[in-house]
């Protein structure tokens, strides 16, 4: 998957900052790099197909929260995703 062009996409679809762009970016490259979606799901995982999964998030969730909540439904439909999630660390 093209970084720039999932940047690029959620980018115009979120208003996140650039910290978080970048680590919900590097979670769906991870994601994409490890198979998983593509083997469960039978398609490719493109930029096109996070944003429209994102987009279905409740109203007001950031960015990040709008992407665990995508991967708390595939954990429940096929077991696997919770490596993905974007994790906070306390200060």
């Amino acid at each position: 998957m093209d970084r720039d062009a999932l940047t690029i996409a959620l980018s115009d679809a979120f208003d996140a900052d650039d910290d978080e762009l970048r680590v919900v970016t590097r979670q769906a490259r991870d994601l994409a790099d490890a198979g998983t979606y593509a083997a469960d799901l039978d398609h490719e995982l493109t930029p096109e197909v996070i944003v429209e999964h994102l987009s279905d998030a409740p109203e007001g969730y950031s960015l990040a929260e709008a992407w665990n909540w995508w991967l708390g439904s595939l954990e429940l439909s096929h077991g696997g995703y919770t490596r993905f999630e974007v994790r906070t660390t306390g200060a």
